[in-house]
């Protein structure tokens, strides 16, 4: 069995994080985390600007055949929410559990998504459309 703890993040696809965070940063006044993360796995570089006990995660692909550069092209070229990340106690666990109940993963096993935090993902079918991170930060609760 596994506990959600919170939401995580929001991750949001945009064609220009430069963009983003003049807005989100120099306009909004928000917080963000000084430097970008590149997660070459993902094909994304990331932006983070913490809210409350979220986070808004930005996500810029850097390669046309990456998944988000994909979303965008489905939503016409427009920024889109692409995913919400719930924080789990226990990623493995949760897996395992989700399976159980015939909830088809995107991941059978946990990968490192930014910040190294354990993420899987469940089948947007499984979720009436809604893709869905479940993650786990050894270092946070």
């Amino acid at each position: 069995m596994f506990k959600i703890l919170h939401i995580d993040h929001i991750g949001i696809g945009v064609n220009d994080l430069a963009s983003v965070k003049d807005i989100f940063a120099d306009k909004l006044g928000m917080f963000h985390q000084p430097e970008d993360e590149v997660v070459d796995s993902q094909k994304v570089k990331v932006s983070f600007f913490p809210c409350g006990d979220a986070e808004l995660e930005f996500l810029e692909s850097t390669s046309p055949d990456g998944p988000i550069a994909k979303a965008i092209e489905k939503n016409g070229g427009r920024n889109l929410v692409q995913h919400i990340a719930l924080r789990v106690d226990n990623v493995e666990a949760a897996i395992a559990d989700l399976q159980a109940k015939g909830v088809e993963m995107l991941d059978k096993a946990p990968r490192y998504g930014a910040g190294g935090a354990k993420i899987a993902f469940l089948h947007p079918k499984a979720t009436g459309g809604i893709l869905i991170e479940i993650c786990e930060h050894p270092d946070r609760h």
